[in-house]
């Protein structure tokens, strides 16, 4: 089993709000709940890799709080909720503090099941233990859940990105010289604002890149425009399993990205009438990889419509 402390993301992930790197509103809400001593049912909710299971850990840590994490696209049946976190919050905190139960990817759980249930549980242990949802897409959460939490959105102001960026940036380079990787800042920089603002992604790409001991401008070519080029090749040529192929060597890519290539780039390689249909692919196939159980299948599905249907100049 691959120890935590091994991955970057949870070596040196925050243990306290200050940490944190967040937007200043973010940051003062947070730190308030902490100074207070005391957190509410919230509901965290924004894109990828932001910060929000850190924030939801770190005040815990911060407050010595007793808590559980239960990630909801994992373990997210009804009978974790009658076994796991029933146990744990009718039981009182040695320190005497309030239990807290982090559900992590809490858009996962079963809307028709597990969504209701929860809502029961968070009122019948209400005295002994509060409760912290974090979700991509809090459409997904019943809204008898979104009423008993407070409900706090990761969006970061246009005018903030460059600082938060910046910050992140210096971040990414402390850890490096931590662990005695030769660095590019420039390039560091790059991977920081390709990835913005999904920092889990940010650090886990370069840690994937440094396993040859270095950081230079050679790690930023996996989907360059040559690679994208030899995969239109492959489209325009009909060459099926090779698409399969590339898909499975390339599937490090966040799917987002490879999707917005696509769009980004339909007008150098497709003739105009079929670019409305991409763009119809696209919209479904986004859509569709967030929900997905296989992100390999799924691009492969599009890629097949794509070989199917366009014309390539």
């Amino acid at each position: 089993m691959m120890k935590d402390d091994f991955l970057w993301v949870e070596k040196y992930r925050p243990h306290k709000i200050e940490d944190c790197i967040l937007p200043e509103s973010l940051k003062a809400t947070f730190s308030e709940f902490v100074k207070q001593g005391n957190i509410p049912n919230l509901l965290l909710t924004g894109s990828q890799g932001t910060g929000k299971t850190t924030v939801a850990r770190a005040m815990c840590e911060e407050l010595g709080l007793d808590y559980i994490e239960i990630n909801g696209s994992m373990n997210g049946g009804i009978d974790t909720l009658r076994t796991e976190i029933k146990n744990f919050a009718s039981t009182i905190s040695f320190t005497g503090t309030r239990k807290m139960v982090i559900l992590d990817e809490a858009d996962y759980l079963n809307a028709q099941s597990t969504q209701p249930a929860l809502r029961n549980f968070m009122e019948e242990f209400s005295k002994n233990c509060g409760f912290i949802l974090t979700c991509n897409f809090k459409n997904r959460i019943i809204e008898p859940l979104h009423s008993r939490c407070s409900i706090i959105e990761f969006k970061i102001p246009s005018s903030q990105k460059p600082k938060l960026a910046a910050q992140f940036h210096k971040r990414a380079c402390g850890i490096l010289e931590q662990e005695g990787i030769e660095f590019d800042k420039a390039v560091v920089a790059e991977v920081v604002t390709k990835h913005f603002p999904d920092w889990r992604r940010v650090l886990n790409e370069l840690q994937r890149y440094s396993v040859t001991g270095k950081i230079d401008s050679g790690i930023l070519s996996n989907l360059g425009e040559e690679n994208f080029k030899g995969l239109v090749d492959l489209l325009k040529n009909k060459r099926f399993n090779d698409m399969r192929k590339w898909v499975a060597e390339n599937l490090d890519t966040e799917p987002t990205a490879f999707f917005r290539k696509f769009y980004d780039l339909s007008s150098t390689y497709m003739k105009p009438n079929s670019i409305p249909q991409l763009i119809l692919l696209l919209g479904r196939y986004q859509y569709q990889s967030a929900f997905v159980a296989d992100q390999e299948i799924n691009t492969v599905a599009f890629l097949t419509e794509v070989m199917v249907d366009a014309e390539w100049v």
